[in-house]
């Protein structure tokens, strides 16, 4: 898992707990379910079996991989339409292609983030290079929904290209975790992610036998989802591993740590995508790739889509063309 790194963890800028900070509960450990996207590329659902409300302003997170692919394998998805949300893809390993009809997009690698705001809608397509195909190769990352409020939804497109070096990197007061600061703010510092809707996200990698305290904003929700490797969460130690998420209850801490042993393949202990924001508490009406406040924007959102409302397909070298029914709830 070769995402952004320090020679020297001991020189980050470290995160402590305000004294009297309460650690926060852990509410459920759910294991993702697997299944597959796009043209056929491995996922966990990390959200299923979860209430929206408890994930509120997230909607929807998928783990791409992680997979070795053999030459010819690589696979991603095709043009599809987006309107309401905002769509976020970490990758950990390999390279994608993303495209859109707004004219955003690039190549994102190993640690890179792309940040795409669909608001009143647009056309992209996620396809990995042509040299990637032919050769084959290790892919692992995932991809994010973040809700936008009514008053936001018909925003104009907007896309963010992070490369690796620009995330903010930080440590823990024992220096036992390392801390990659995607968008929000943790502590004294701050992720380069421009967010609409209010979040932290981060990436943390706690050696074996560390146990990670950070702070967290009390008005934010928060969430931990296991990327690999074995630990406990809360203050109680509830075990939690590869493919799985904890929800935590109120409380203005959150309390984490790694197995002493793992296993070879996590040998760098427990890698943990953290996520909060601030609930957005609107209605929410989620059809294919459309999240809206009402079944009827879903629908006239649909009808929009299917009269070209949402802007013309930006050809991209070997990239399928075609939207398949199977693609329609990316």
């Amino acid at each position: 898992m070769p995402a952004i790194t320090v020679p020297d963890i001991t020189i980050l800028p470290r995160i402590d707990v305000p004294m009297g900070a309460r650690p926060r509960a852990v509410r459920q450990v759910t294991t993702a379910p697997q299944g597959h996207e796009g043209e056929g590329f491995p996922v966990r659902r990390a959200f299923a079996g979860v209430d929206l409300a408890d994930l509120d302003p997230f909607i929807h997170l998928d783990q791409m991989g992680e997979v070795e692919y053999a030459p010819g394998e690589p696979k991603g998805t095709p043009w599809h339409p987006h309107r309401g949300f905002e769509t976020v893809t970490y990758l950990l390993d390999g390279e994608f292609i993303h495209a859109d009809s707004h004219g955003g997009g690039g190549v994102i690698k190993d640690g890179d983030t792309q940040w795409m705001t669909a608001g009143a809608g647009v056309l992209h397509i996620e396809t990995p290079p042509e040299s990637l195909v032919m050769s084959g190769g290790l892919f692992h990352g995932f991809q994010l929904w973040v809700n936008l409020p009514k008053v936001l939804k018909m925003s104009p497109p907007r896309y963010q290209d992070i490369n690796h070096t620009q995330i903010t990197m930080a440590t823990t007061h024992d220096g036992g975790t390392l801390l990659r600061v995607i968008a929000g703010q943790l502590g004294d510092v701050s992720g380069p992610g421009a967010t609409h809707t209010p979040i932290t996200m981060v990436h943390a990698t706690i050696a074996p036998g560390a146990q990670m305290s950070i702070p967290w904003r009390n008005d934010f929700n928060a969430l931990a989802y296991a990327l690999s490797g074995d630990g406990k969460v809360g203050a109680t130690g509830q075990p939690i591993g590869t493919g799985q998420l904890a929800t935590f209850g109120d409380g203005d801490s959150l309390v984490i740590s790694a197995d002493s042993v793992q296993d070879a393949r996590h040998s760098q202990g427990l890698d943990v995508l953290i996520l909060g924001g601030l609930p957005i508490r609107e209605p929410v009406a989620w059809a294919g790739p459309f999240v809206m406040n009402t079944r009827l924007e879903v629908i006239a959102a649909f009808e929009e889509y299917s009269k070209g409302a949402f802007g013309q397909k930006r050809y991209v070298h070997g990239a399928p063309e075609r939207v398949q029914e199977s693609n329609i709830g990316r």
